[in-house]
C-alpha cells in the first residue's frame, strides 16, 4: 500500500514538472524575443537581396504538330514530278513505286524537324551567333588559364544549351521553350531558334531527295549500258544469221518466199533471197538511237533518263515541316526567382533559427 501510494506521488510530480518546464520554454522563448525578431529580421533581408539580385529567368514556349498537306504541297508537287521515274512498267502495265511516298509524309517531315532542333551542332551554330554568348566567352578567355578554360567553356556552352531544352512530347504535340533573361529576349530567343532550325531541316530534306533522284539516275545509266550491250550483241547476231541466210537462199535459188520451207531454222531461207537481201540492208543501217527495235525496254529507260534532264530539285521550293498549334509568345512572369515565396521563407527559416537558438542557450543555462 505504500509502495502504490508513492509510485502515485512519483507521478504527479512528473507530471507537474512537466508542466514547469513547458512554462518554461515559452517564458525563455519570450524572454529572447528581440534575438528571434533580429535574426528573422536578418534571414528574411538576405532572402530578399538574393531574390532581387539572382539572375532573372524568363521562359517563352511554343507548341508544334505534324505539317497538313497545304503546309508542303509545292514540295510535295516537286516530288510527284519525280514519281514516273521510280515506277515500273509491265507491257501496258504501270506499277506505282511507293519508294517516294516517306519523302512526302508528314510524320517523316516532322520527325526530321525535331531532329535538327535537337542537335547540338545546330544549337551550337546558333548560339555562337549571338553577341552576349561572345561576350562571355571573350571574358572566360581573358580572365581563365589556359588549364582551365576548356572546362570553363564547356560549361557555359551546356548552359547555353540548357536555354533550349529538348521538346516535351504530348499527345503527338511537341512543346518548345527558349530561355532568357528578359520576356523579350526570350521570345526573340526562341522565334529565332525555330526559323533557322526550319531552314536547315529543309536542307536536309532537299539533300535527302537530291541523293534518291541521283542514286536512281546512276541506276537507269547502269541500266542503258546493259541493255545496250545485249542489244548491240543481238543486232551482230542477227545481221550474221541473215547473211549466212542469204547465201544459202541464193545458193537454192530460192528467190521469193516459199510456204513449205521450215522457219524454225538455224539460218531460215523462207522469205527467200530478195526479202533476205533487204533484211540484211536494214540491219546494217540500224544505229544506237535504234536500238530500242532490238531492246523495247531501252524506250522505257530512255524516257525517264529524259523526264530527268527536264525535271530538276529546287533548293529554294518553300514549305513547312511543322504546323503551330500555340504560337510562340511573350511570356507574362518569370520562371524564376519566385521573389514572393523567397522573402516567405526567408520569414519562416529566420522565425525557426531565431527559436533554435534561444532554445540551445536556455538548454545550456538549464544544465
Amino acid at each position: 500500500m505504500a509502495q502504490s501510494q508513492l509510485s502515485q506521488d512519483q507521478n504527479q510530480f512528473n507530471r507537474h514538472d512537466d508542466e514547469i518546464d513547458l512554462k518554461e520554454l515559452i517564458l525563455a522563448l519570450w524572454k529572447g524575443k528581440f534575438t528571434i525578431i533580429v535574426v528573422t529580421v536578418l534571414c528574411t533581408a538576405i532572402a530578399i537581396a538574393y531574390a532581387l539580385l539572382a539572375k532573372e529567368k524568363w521562359v517563352a514556349e511554343a507548341v508544334i504538330t505534324e505539317p497538313q498537306i497545304r503546309d508542303f504541297v509545292n514540295y510535295q508537287k516537286m516530288v510527284n514530278d519525280f514519281q514516273p521515274i521510280f515506277d515500273i512498267y509491265q507491257g501496258g502495265t504501270i506499277l506505282i513505286s511507293q519508294q517516294l511516298n516517306s519523302f512526302v509524309s508528314p510524320k517523316n517531315l516532322f520527325q526530321i524537324y525535331l531532329q535538327q532542333y535537337n542537335s547540338r551542332s545546330n544549337k551550337r551554330d546558333y548560339i555562337s551567333s549571338f553577341s552576349d554568348f561572345k561576350l562571355e566567352l571573350k571574358r572566360i578567355r581573358e580572365t581563365t588559364s589556359d588549364n582551365q578554360y576548356l572546362a570553363a567553356e564547356s560549361s557555359l556552352i551546356d548552359g547555353w544549351y540548357n536555354r533550349l531544352p529538348q521538346p516535351s512530347e504530348e499527345s503527338g504535340n511537341s512543346s518548345l521553350k527558349g530561355i532568357a533573361g528578359d520576356a523579350e529576349k526570350s521570345l526573340a530567343f526562341l522565334n529565332g531558334y525555330i526559323k533557322y532550325v526550319e531552314k536547315k531541316a529543309r536542307s536536309v530534306i532537299i539533300a535527302n531527295l537530291n541523293a534518291i533522284i541521283e542514286s536512281k539516275h546512276n541506276e537507269l545509266i547502269q541500266q542503258k549500258k546493259m541493255l545496250t550491250d545485249q542489244a548491240k550483241s543481238r543486232l551482230k547476231s542477227e545481221r550474221g544469221l541473215a547473211r549466212y541466210a542469204l547465201q544459202i537462199a541464193k545458193a537454192a535459188g530460192v528467190d521469193k518466199p516459199q510456204q513449205n520451207l521450215g522457219d524454225q531454222e538455224i539460218f531460215a531461207i523462207n522469205i527467200g533471197s530478195n526479202a533476205l537481201e533487204e533484211k540484211v540492208k536494214v540491219l546494217d543501217s540500224l544505229s544506237v538511237d535504234q536500238l530500242s527495235m532490238i531492246e523495247p525496254n531501252l524506250r522505257s529507260i530512255n524516257s525517264k533518263l529524259c523526264l530527268l534532264d527536264n525535271v530538276n530539285i529546287n533548293p529554294n521550293v518553300s514549305f513547312k515541316t511543322y504546323q503551330f498549334v500555340k504560337q510562340p509568345e511573350k511570356p507574362l512572369s518569370r520562371t524564376s526567382p519566385k521573389r514572393s515565396l523567397i522573402a516567405i521563407l526567408g520569414v519562416l527559416l529566420g522565425g525557426m533559427l531565431g527559436c533554435f537558438i534561444v532554445l540551445v542557450r536556455f538548454a545550456l543555462r538549464e544544465k
